[in-house]
């Protein structure tokens, strides 16, 4: 695949602490604190909080950092996992765990102000358990970090400054990558790209390549003509207005490449707003082509790594779908939110619940949480939302001890029926349903001890 191909946001990520642009007490900081690390000698004070705005270094430098000092790194986007659940399991797993041949594991959470403390209770008392409690270095990045919320955090972590990037300096990198690709460029275009990037250096690199490629040189006019000032947020709903109504290959190209949504959520919202835009039949082929194809290729370059397929993600969901809509007409429908997260979002509920079951099973029967989801729950679900029998499943819940929410997950819309069959067992065998209750921590502890010999067992011989 050619290099050109490769979106120079990627491309011209730096590779060593030297290609990071400024920043320079933070190296300093940063380098300082993990070669206490690398030489076994734990610091005061745990995890870094980098703080500043986007597009400055902060995870770039971290990743030069670790390459050149021989550290692993697990880099995990705390937006993503913010639950008191994913923490502990992911985050909190990781902290205890020594890589075997490198200097150490540095634990990056990317965008941790994300985290909400009341839609993802417990999200941030779990992470500062697992600050407390890491062998291993923690690193966050952060844009706004003074939130009252945050401040149990900030006082667990080194606070790290991260400057916004000069013009002078932007002008000195675009005017490298120019002159890495060969591409004709003028001083002033260069200086205009990144006077509108208000600091942002991947910002002003996806300006400079949505021009050089779809002309082949960078000039003022062409610059003041196609970039325009920039807001550091750029909604789903401008950036869908400028793929529906784009009139040309890069203005499409650009507002997928801004956008600050991820590629999976933008190809949802195009998924289900295409149909609110074109009505011709062929059109909606077209489109629709386009955003198939976007998503093999988006497939294909998280399982491969081969991250130079996301440049022909960008033209599939851009260009391919703006340039399939031949009709003149375009449809004033409004857009909408795409089902997936309105379903989601109803589900979420029931995907806790579902959990909570698995983890409550799981010591009862010795099995893993996924064994119990994928193979366990079905079996019990045909069970309990079976009609005609429902003291099965009422001796099943009284044996596994399960709460009314889990019987409702399971049982659906039988669920009266099984509880009142449950309480008909209960009031038959009070004195019975007490001793199992009480006996149920020290059978608890029975099986694991049980398993435990039969491991031991099996491994002697």
């Amino acid at each position: 695949m050619s290099e050109r191909k490769i979106p120079w946001i990627i491309k011209y990520r730096p590779k060593r602490v030297d290609d990071v642009i400024g920043q320079d007490e933070a190296k300093k900081t940063i380098i300082s604190w993990l070669t206490e690390w690398a030489k076994g000698r734990i610091p005061y004070k745990k995890a870094l909080l980098l703080y500043g705005p986007p597009g400055v270094g902060k995870t770039s430098l971290v990743e030069a950092i670790a390459r050149e000092l021989n550290f692993d790194i697990l880099e995990l986007n705390a937006s993503d996992y913010r639950r008191k659940s994913d923490i502990r399991r992911i985050v909190g797993t990781a902290a205890t765990k020594k890589p075997l041949l490198k200097k150490g594991l540095i634990i990056l959470l990317d965008e941790v102000d994300g985290i909400d403390p009341r839609a993802d209770e417990g999200g941030l008392e779990a992470l500062v358990d697992v600050i407390k409690n890491t062998i291993n270095p923690i690193i966050m990045t952060a844009n706004d970090p003074w939130k009252e919320q945050f401040r149990v955090l900030r006082e667990l972590c080194e606070l790290v400054d991260f400057k916004e990037l000069t013009e002078n300096q932007i002008i000195a990198l675009l005017q490298k990558i120019c002159d890495s690709e060969k591409i004709y460029c003028e001083r002033e275009a260069l200086r205009w790209i990144a006077s509108r990037s208000m600091g942002d250096a991947r910002a002003a690199i996806n300006d400079l390549q949505a021009v050089a490629e779809g002309y082949g040189k960078v000039t003022i006019g062409l610059v003041r003509a196609i970039v325009r000032g920039r807001e550091k947020t750029i909604n789903i709903w401008r950036t869908l207005n400028e793929i529906f109504y784009a009139n040309q290959a890069w203005a499409a190209k650009k507002a997928v490449t801004q956008s600050e949504e991820d590629y999976e959520s933008l190809i949802r919202w195009l998924n289900d707003n295409i149909p609110k835009k074109y009505s011709d039949p062929l059109d909606l082929f077209r489109a629709y082509d386009a955003l198939a194809r976007a998503t093999v290729m988006l497939s294909r370059a998280k399982i491969s790594g081969e991250w130079g397929l996301l440049s022909y993600v960008f033209d599939l969901m851009g260009p391919g779908v703006s340039l399939a809509r031949r009709s003149e007409e375009i449809l004033k429908t409004r857009y909408g939110f795409p089902d997936w997260i309105r379903l989601m979002a109803q589900l979420k509920p029931m995907r806790e619940e579902r959990e909570k079951l698995a983890e409550h099973l799981s010591y009862r029967i010795l099995a893993s949480k996924s064994t119990i989801m994928n193979e366990v729950i079905p079996y019990m679900m045909l069970i309990f939302r079976n009609p005609s029998d429902p003291v099965i499943a009422a001796r099943l819940a009284l044996g596994y001890n399960l709460s009314k929410d889990m019987i409702k997950y399971l049982a659906g819309d039988n669920t009266e029926n099984v509880i009142r069959a449950l309480e008909k067992i209960k009031r038959a065998r009070p004195e019975e349903v007490g001793k199992e209750t009480k006996r149920e921590p020290e059978k608890r502890e029975a099986r694991k001890e049980k398993s435990s010999k039969g491991l031991d067992y099996f491994i002697k011989s």
